[in-house]
């Protein structure tokens, strides 16, 4: 998963999800336990792992590096359940800094029905097609959540020019194309047939 900051000490390193929760208290302040709400509502999860711990430890880390604060209607004596925090000047630079590094265009990410693929050659017929049919059953589950997300949220912002409907179109664009290169799959299986060795 792609880094932000590029600081030379892991501890000032800020990690993804350091970078989501900065931008969501960007918008506006919110507790701790608004932030994981948000995240679940947004379906954010579906393109950044987050975990409700990690929302918490990135609260403190980021409080201490001075790059979010409680604001004043939160008392800093309380938990991060209820004190309400609010991205700083210094915490909008460094986010804006760690969305300049080229890691976040560059970084390949491993599918793993990909892998399985490539070993696949070693599992018995029918669970190819087992696995294939699996693979289409959830890509079209996925699909169709999909679309209806991008309902919702072309409802709630007004307009097709947003970053969760580019966001949302692109995902469902992959989800079309590998759903055509599984057609192909199933037409090619009976033609699969090990690599072919080269004469020395």
């Amino acid at each position: 998963m792609p880094r932000g900051g590029g600081e030379p000490a892991s501890g000032t390193r800020l990690t993804t999800p350091d970078l989501v929760i900065l931008s969501l208290l960007a918008e506006r302040p919110m507790h701790g336990y608004e932030a994981n709400a948000t995240l679940e509502n947004r379906k954010i999860r579906d393109w950044a792992a987050v975990s409700r711990p990690q929302i918490y430890y990135s609260l403190e880390k980021l409080t201490r590096l001075g790059l979010i604060r409680v604001t004043d209607d939160g008392s800093s004596s309380a938990g991060p359940e209820r004190r309400v925090f609010q991205t700083t000047e210094a915490g909008s630079r460094r986010l804006a800094d760690a969305l300049e590094t080229p890691r976040w265009a560059t970084s390949k990410v491993h599918q793993p029905f990909l892998t399985w693929l490539a070993l696949s050659w070693q599992a018995r017929p029918r669970t190819f097609a087992q696995q294939v049919k699996r693979r289409r059953k959830f890509l079209e589950e996925q699909r169709a959540e999909e679309q209806g997300t991008l309902a919702d949220v072309l409802k709630e912002v007004g307009h097709p020019y947003h970053e969760a409907v580019w966001m949302l179109k692109l995902t469902i664009a992959k989800i079309e194309l590998e759903l055509k290169w599984l057609d192909q799959i199933e037409r090619e299986t009976s033609k699969r047939a090990p690599a072919k060795k080269a004469k020395h």
